[in-house]
C-alpha cells in the first residue's frame, strides 16, 4: 500500500524496542496492550516518535487491536497532527463509532468543515450507526456550509430518533439561526424536554447576534425564573443585547446579578461590559471600567477609540489611539475603523486621509482596509464637502464597492444637496438593492428639498413597483426594566393624552426661548401649518415627553433612534435641554448626540 513507500524512512531509523525479532518472512505478531501503551506514552507528546512508531506497525506485520490504535489516532490528534490521524484511522478495518466521531469532532475543531462533512459521508454510506455526539459534531459543522446540507444532516438525526438529545438539538438551533431560520429554531428550543446550560447560551447568543436583542433579554429573565445557573457566556451575551438596545438600567442589573452569582469579571466580561456603556452613551462609566481594568487586550482599548468617535468625543479617541500604540498595543482593523469614525464625525479630513493611507501602505493584513474602512472615508470625504473626491476615491478602490459605501456618498449628497450627482448614485443603488426603500427615500427628499415635486412621484412610483418597503421611524426608551417604543403620530398607548398633553406644554416652553419649528424637514407638499403639526408628534418627541413624566429629575433622558434624526428633532432637543436643565442622549443611526444646556456634542455635524 501507499503507506509503506511513504513511512518507510522511519522504519530505517526506528529506536523502539518492542522485545521482537523480526523474522525473515514475518508472520503477524499480536503485540501486547502492555507493551503498546507503555511504548505509547514514552512518546506521546513527541509527533515523529509516534510516526516511527506506526512506521514499525506497518512494517513487521505486527498485528494492534483497534482499542490501541485508537489510542495512537487520539495522540495525533492532541498533538494537532489532525491529517496525519486520518491516515492511521484510513488504515484501520471496520472502527468503531467513537472514532469515526473522534475525527469529525477533530475536523470541526480545526475548522476543517468540509473534511468533518465528508468523514461523516462516508460513515454514512458504510452503513455505520451514529449516536448523539455524532451529530453534536456533524450538525456544527454543516452549520458553518450550506443550509440545506444542515437540514439534511438534521433529517438523519431524526431518523435515528436522536433529534431529541439536548447537544444535538442545541446545535440544530444553532444552525437554524444561523441560516435565518429563526421560527424553526424558536420551535427546537421550545420543544426541547430538557434544557442545559449550554443551550440556554447557545439560544441566548443566536438572539443577540442575529438582532433579536429584546428576546435575548426575555430569554435572559426566563433563564433566572427557571433557575439555571448562569455563567460567564451567559453574561457577555446579556451585555452585548443591552448594548444593541440601548438599556444602560437593564445592564446595571446585569452586573449586579453576576456579581451576586459569583461569576468572575475576566477580560471577556469586562470588554463586553465596557461595549454595553459606549454604546448606552455612558462614556464616563467605560472611562472608570476602563481604567479599573487590570487586564486590557486590544478589544478593551479599541472599544474606547470606537466609544469615543460614536459620542462625539472625536480628540479623546485620536489621544486614545496614541496611547494605545505608546503601551505597545497592536491595533487592528476595529481600532483603525474608529479612528476614521473619529475623523468621519469631527470632520478631520487631513488626519483621516493620513490615517487611511497608513493602513495601506503598513502592509500588515491585520489593519489592511476592509469595505467597512471605505465607506467610512466616503463618509468623512463626503460630508465635509470633498464630493467630488469621494467618487473619485470609491471608482479608485481595489475592491468593488457595496451598497454601504455608495449609500455613504448618497446621503452626503443629501447634506449638500448635490442633487445631480445623488441621481448618479442613486442609479447605482437603486440596481444594488433595489429592496432598499431608503435609498429611494433619500433621493425622495433630496428632490422634495429641492422643490422638484415632479421627479419625487416618480421616484415613490419606482419604489412601489420594486417593492422596496421604507423603515417605519420609532424611538424607544427604558423605564423600569422596559423598553417603551413610539411611532410618529402613535396614540395608541394607555398614557397617550398625557404624553400628548405633556408635549404640547414643552412646545410652547421651548417656543418662548426661541425654538421655530423647521418645516424643511418635512418632504411631502403640504402647507406650513400641517407641516408643523407633523413635525410635532415625531418619535423623538413623543419619547422625550414621556421621560419627563417617568424619570426622576436628576436623572438623563436616554433616546435610541432607528433612524437619522431631523434637523428639527435635533433643534428641538437643544432647546427642551436648555428649557428643563436635563441632559438628553439621543442615539440614532449614525452617532450619539450629547444634549446639554442647549449645545449639542456633535457641533451640528452629523
Amino acid at each position: 500500500m501507499i503507506w509503506r513507500n511513504r513511512i518507510s524512512r522511519f522504519s530505517s531509523r526506528a529506536e523502539l524496542d518492542l522485545n521482537l525479532t523480526r523474522k525473515p518472512d514475518p508472520v503477524p505478531v499480536t503485540i501486547t496492550k502492555q507493551a503498546f501503551t507503555a511504548q505509547l506514552e514514552s512518546c506521546s507528546s513527541h509527533p515523529d516518535q509516534l510516526k516511527q512508531l506506526h512506521a514499525v506497525i506497518l512494517t513487521t506485520g505486527i498485528s494492534v487491536k483497534n482499542s490501541l490504535l485508537t489510542r495512537l489516532i487520539t495522540s495525533f490528534i492532541a498533538l494537532g497532527e489532525t491529517s496525519y490521524a486520518r491516515k492511521v484511522f484510513d488504515e484501520m478495518h471496520k472502527p468503531r463509532v467513537f472514532l469515526w466521531n473522534t475525527m469529525i469532532k477533530a475536523y470541526v475543531k480545526d475548522g476543517d468543515f468540509i473534511e468533518a462533512a465528508a468523514v461523516y459521508r462516508r460513515m454514512h454510506r458504510l452503513g455505520v450507526r451514529p449516536d448523539e455526539f455524532t451529530y453534536t459534531f456533524v450538525v456544527k459543522a454543516c452549520a458553518q456550509l450550506l443550509p440545506w446540507a444542515g437540514l439534511a444532516v438534521a433529517a438523519h438525526a431524526v431518523k435515528y430518533g436522536l433529534e431529541f438529545v439536548a447537544e444535538v438539538r442545541t446545535e440544530m438551533v444553532v444552525m437554524c439561526v444561523r441560516n435565518r431560520e429563526l421560527g424553526l429554531a424558536r420551535f427546537l428550543f421550545g420543544s426541547m424536554v430538557e434544557r442545559d446550560l449550554v443551550a440556554w447560551n447557545a439560544f441566548v447568543a443566536a438572539c443577540v447576534q442575529s438582532g433579536h436583542a429584546a428576546e435575548a433579554l426575555d430569554l435572559f429573565r426566563r433563564m433566572r425564573v427557571a433557575g439555571v445557573k448562569l455563567d460567564a457566556v451567559t453574561i457577555v451575551s446579556a451585555f452585548s443585547a443591552c448594548g444593541q438596545l440601548g438599556c444602560l438600567e437593564t445592564g446595571e442589573e446585569i452586573y449586579g446579578i453576576m456579581r451576586q452569582c459569583g461569576i468572575g469579571c475576566n477580560v471577556i466580561v469586562a470588554n463586553a461590559r465596557l461595549d454595553m456603556y459606549v454604546k448606552c452613551g455612558s462614556v464616563d462609566m467605560a472611562e472608570a471600567l476602563f481604567e479599573d481594568m487590570s487586564r486590557r487586550n486590544v478589544i478593551s482599548w479599541s472599544t474606547m477609540v470606537l466609544g469615543y468617535a460614536m459620542n462625539g468625543e472625536s480628540r479623546k479617541a485620536l489621544d486614545m489611539f496614541s496611547r494605545m500604540q505608546e503601551r505597545g498595543v497592536a491595533p487592528n482593523h476595529v481600532t483603525y475603523l474608529g479612528v476614521l469614525s473619529a475623523c468621519s464625525h469631527a470632520g478631520l479630513v487631513n488626519e483621516g486621509r493620513a490615517y487611511f493611507k497608513r493602513m495601506v501602505q503598513s502592509g500588515d493584513k491585520n489593519i489592511q482596509p476592509k469595505i467597512e474602512h471605505y465607506a467610512c472615508m466616503v463618509d468623512l470625504l463626503g460630508r465635509s464637502g470633498h464630493l467630488e473626491e469621494a467618487y473619485n476615491f470609491i471608482r479608485s478602490m481595489p475592491i468593488e464597492p457595496d451598497s454601504g459605501v455608495w449609500g455613504a456618498l448618497l446621503g452626503a449628497c443629501a447634506v449638500h444637496q448635490n442633487v445631480e450627482l445623488g441621481q448618479h448614485v442613486a442609479d447605482v443603488l437603486f440596481e444594488l438593492d433595489p429592496a432598499n426603500g431608503s435609498y429611494h427615500v433619500l433621493m425622495s427628499n433630496m428632490y422634495a428639498a429641492a422643490g422638484r415635486w415632479d421627479c419625487v412621484d416618480k421616484v415613490r412610483l419606482k419604489m412601489r413597483k420594486r417593492g422596496a418597503k421604507k423603515v417605519a421611524a420609532y424611538s424607544s426608551v427604558e423605564f423600569n426594566g422596559k423598553i417603551h417604543i413610539f411611532f410618529g403620530g402613535n396614540r395608541f398607548r394607555p398614557e397617550s393624552s398625557k404624553i400628548y398633553e405633556k408635549l404640547e406644554d414643552l412646545l410652547r416652553q421651548v417656543k418662548n426661548i426661541g425654538y421655530t419649528p423647521n418645516t424643511n424637514s418635512v418632504f411631502h407638499d403640504v402647507g406650513t401649518e400641517e407641516k408643523e403639526a407633523t413635525l410635532s408628534h415625531h418619535s423623538e418627541k413623543l419619547a422625550i415627553a414621556f421621560s419627563l413624566l417617568s424619570l426622576q429629575p436628576e436623572c438623563s433622558i436616554r433616546v435610541v433612534k432607528n433612524l437619522r434624526i431631523c434637523d428639527d428633532c435635533h433643534s428641538f432637543c437643544k432647546f427642551v435641554s436648555k428649557a428643563t436643565k436635563r441632559e438628553i442622549i439621543m442615539r440614532d443611526k449614525i452617532r450619539f448626540h450629547h444634549f446639554r444646556n442647549g449645545e449639542c456634542s456633535c457641533n451640528n455635524f452629523w
